[in-house]
């Protein structure tokens, strides 16, 4: 399964003065791992931000938001954003500031 490369040379700018980003091909796509934790990533053209159970409900209602059902079932604490919603660099960098946020707060693996 390809992954749109122009959103990932996008979010590589966005995280290029984060210490430690690893890129990983991961769920058909890429991922991006801080520290060891995946904190965003790229499947088909969406966007897959990791925020957290806690997080869930509340990132699902922002516009462009929709349930990771990769698996064909729900997966807690993972969301994807549809294209529009990481249209403009502003939006992307702050979608990417949720990612890496959540995965900040993790131990580092």
């Amino acid at each position: 399964m390809a992954y749109n490369e122009a959103l990932a040379a996008r979010v590589r700018t966005v995280l290029s003065d984060e210490f430690g980003v690893v890129e990983k091909k991961m769920f058909g796509g890429m991922a991006f791992m801080l520290r060891g934790n995946m904190c965003v990533g790229i499947v088909k053209d969406d966007l897959l931000v990791r925020v957290g159970k806690e997080n869930h409900a509340a990132t699902l209602a922002l516009p462009h938001a929709r349930v990771m059902d990769f698996t064909g079932r729900s997966m807690q604490g993972f969301i994807y954003v549809e294209p529009a919603g990481v249209a403009t660099e502003s939006d992307l960098a702050a979608w990417v500031g949720r990612g890496v946020a959540f995965a900040a707060s993790l131990p580092q693996k």
